[in-house]
């Protein structure tokens, strides 16, 4: 039988990350079995290597060490070399750099670390720079030291690896004794002072360094806010000391922190959408990959801020986002692409930055470049390597005022200008996209543009309900009741996450609100019941799929990081779609994690927002709209969408009973839920508000409206 670590074996891999590295001297081998018993048969360590497509420095690594044919020669030669997509396989991630911040006390991208044949890891680092400096160990050196000791130091390197595997079965694995109740909703506002307390109240954000957009926390500070501003949860009262009152002061701290990321370059004013992250606390030069679960979370979180707030600038953004989505990361048949890259022609950020000089070649008018450059800030030092970043920091009126125009003439200038830059952009070389189909981020997605099916548009629930069509018909093995994790290629492959079923979940019941479909519904409980199957166990929700590989540990995924917390999710939309199958064992799961990490939620909730917000919700109940019509009226629509109602559960049903029964099939249920029963149309459409208690029917605007400020 031939070995199958003699060549590179990417090529017959799907991911475009992996691809990239099919060329690469190295003798690359996927994450499977093949590999593994290879380095048991040769007697040598795994050298694995975590990365993603977009990645800057995985780019700059490849380029330096794994094109270098010596350096490729000495790695084939005592190692085996696996690679791996960290978006396919985000337990293998999720593992590796659990070690890497144990032992190092940081992480990130490339993750590069030496195993034992059986996996267990016994170093660990990131990016190595191919030669030695005086800063770091480059990686020839790393690679002949590690062999070294491979070979001569065994029971030290076995023994650490031993250790490291115990860690991290601990770190990942272990289950919390219960509290006796789930937390309730004072979470919220404990969260919420957190927030407040650690914000960056000059520059927006957290952090005093690189900032990362937290969209889970900006929901906690939009809903306490929201919550003081109408009622019983405003239990601080005015402070005595002229300070803020902690409802403004989350409500501020939320605003600053939407205004300054929609003003920096963390957002793209040419084309819409949002970059990864800014590198600099001011929120000016970003790292310019941009991902769809940004744009699909960060996009919910602004049309939040516009319901609460009513400014249209927010209403704006969550547009550009969601319209940069469905411009460069559609699918043609429906779904969504993962990535843009951050590099074009080799260098990151080459496709975003301008130059005076570029700006003036783009427009014709020499008056409207000059609106255009003060109002995007273009400079002729620049503020990212001699270009600019663009960014927004002016109003136009005082870019006008400066330059001694009107601002309607000024804005006409600005305009035209915006236009033509934009046209010369599309001239450029276009960063990479990776086209692969990533489930769980289609959930978020499909999520987004539900909620501005309804708060802005109805085209974009269409596009919700497409995406959703796609990911089922793609994904899911209706027979099997299992996910997939990716399709690439004309072909689904790995297994669902945890994180893929619950923001599934909660995109197919977003959808349902936004179009009636019941077929959403229904997906979104065929979804639950299977996630509730693979991944509940032990009093919680674990990350990977009882029927999966099984890894050192199995990890569980409490806290948000550039995605939702999954269990968070799960949580929540379990907790939803309990209204809908009472008999399910929905509600018990909920309570049954929420206690088991009570004093994660209660202690840590800062970083565990999804967490907090789920059991807010438990406590203090949905707002359940349930609308009896075939079609909900445009201006209920409109009532639903002027307000910020963030644990709305809008439920519509069919006018009748007999209308109900299909519906009731579809769902395999005997009878009606108490969401549906007994609240049929009366002469027209009909709506009944319930939060614990219920509104009466109502079928006129105003009643409605009474109703919806009453429990909200």
């Amino acid at each position: 039988m031939s070995d199958p670590t003699d060549r590179n074996r990417l090529a017959d891999e799907a991911s475009p990350y992996l691809q990239q590295h099919a060329d690469n001297p190295v003798n690359w081998q996927p994450w499977d079995d093949a590999a593994f018993e290879a380095a048991e048969e040769r007697d040598v360590p795994v050298f694995l290597s975590i990365g993603y497509s977009a990645c800057h420095w995985c780019h700059v690594m490849a380029e330096e060490s794994f094109e270098d044919p010596d350096i490729a020669d000495y790695l084939n030669e005592h190692f085996v070399p696996v690679k791996v997509d960290r978006e396919e396989r985000p337990d293998v991630d999720e593992l590796y750099m659990t070690v890497a911040q144990l032992a190092t006390g940081g992480g990130g991208w490339p993750l590069s670390v030496w195993l034992t044949p059986d996996k267990r890891p016994f170093y660990v680092g990131t990016y190595f720079p191919p030669e030695s400096t005086e800063r770091q160990t480059g990686f020839r050196d790393v690679l002949r030291s590690l062999h070294q000791r491979w070979e001569g130091e065994r029971e030290a390197v076995e023994e650490r690896a031993d250790q490291w595997a115990d860690a991290l079965k601990g770190e990942v694995e272990a289950v919390p004794t219960p509290a006796e109740e789930p937390p309730g909703s004072d979470v919220l506002d404990a969260a919420a002072r957190e927030g407040v307390r650690r914000a960056d109240r000059e520059h927006g954000g957290w952090g005093q360094g690189q900032k990362f957009p937290q969209p889970g926390r900006l929901h906690v500070l939009l809903r306490a806010a929201a919550n003081a501003d109408g009622t019983e949860h405003d239990d601080a009262g005015d402070p005595d000391d002229g300070e803020e009152r902690p409802a403004d002061a989350a409500r501020a701290v939320a605003t600053e922190t939407l205004d300054a990321m929609a003003a920096g370059g963390l957002y793209d004013h040419l084309g819409g959408g949002f970059h990864r992250y800014c590198v600099d606390r001011e929120w000016t030069v970003p790292h310019f990959e941009k991902m769809l679960y940004d744009n699909a979370e960060l996009a919910r979180v602004y049309l939040a801020g516009h319901q609460l707030t009513g400014a249209d600038r927010y209403r704006e953004v969550a547009a550009g986002a969601l319209d940069f989505l469905a411009d460069e990361l559609a699918h043609p048949e429906g779904g969504f692409y993962s990535t843009l890259d951050a590099r074009s022609e080799g260098e990151e950020g080459t496709f975003y930055v301008w130059t005076l000089d570029e700006v003036s070649d783009a427009v014709d008018d020499p008056a409207d470049a000059t609106v255009f450059g003060a109002y995007y800030g273009v400079t002729q030092s620049g503020n990212f390597e001699g270009s600019t970043v663009l960014t927004r920091r002016r109003d136009l009126s005082a870019v006008a005022d400066d330059l001694g125009m009107s601002e309607d003439e000024a804005r006409e200038r600005l305009d035209r200008a915006h236009a033509e830059v934009y046209d010369a952009r599309t001239e450029r070389t276009r960063p990479a996209r990776d086209e692969k189909v990533i489930g769980a981020w289609n959930g978020l997605a499909i999520r987004a543009f539900a909620e501005a099916g309804l708060v802005l548009d109805a085209d974009y629930a269409e596009r919700a309900a497409d995406a959703l069509g796609f990911v089922r018909d793609h994904l899911w093995d209706d027979e099997a009741n299992r996910l997939a994790r990716r399709y690439a290629d004309g072909a689904a492959s790995g297994n669902g996450y945890l994180e893929d079923y619950a923001f599934l979940a909660a995109g197919a019941l977003t959808a349902y609100e936004a179009t009636g479909d019941v077929a959403h519904l229904a997906f979104a409980c065929d979804l639950a019941d299977a996630l509730v199957a693979e991944f509940h166990a032990d009093g919680t929700l674990y990350f990977t799929p009882s029927s999966g590989e099984q890894l050192l540990a199995r990890p569980q995924d409490l806290a948000d990081r550039s995605t939702p917390s999954p269990t968070g999710v799960a949580v929540s939309v379990l907790d939803a779609l309990a209204a809908f199958r009472p008999e399910s064992e929905y509600r018990a799961v909920v309570d049954d994690v929420l206690a088991t990490h009570a004093d994660t939620v209660e202690n840590r909730g800062f970083t565990h927002p999804s967490l907090v917000l789920a059991a807010a919700d438990r406590e203090r109940g949905h707002l359940e709209l349930t609308v009896a019509a075939d079609d909900v009226p445009d201006v209920w629509r409109d009532e639903v969408a002027a307000r910020y109602l963030p644990d709305r559960l809008l439920s519509r049903r069919p006018p009748t009973a007999g209308g109900l029964d299909g519906w009731l099939d579809r769902l395999g249920l005997d009878e009606a839920p108490p969401i549906w029963a007994g609240r049929e149309a009366r002469d027209g459409p009909t709506a009944y508000v319930c939060r614990r208690a219920c509104s009466p029917p109502v079928t006129d605007t105003d009643a409605l409206t009474e109703w919806l400020e009453e429990y909200r």
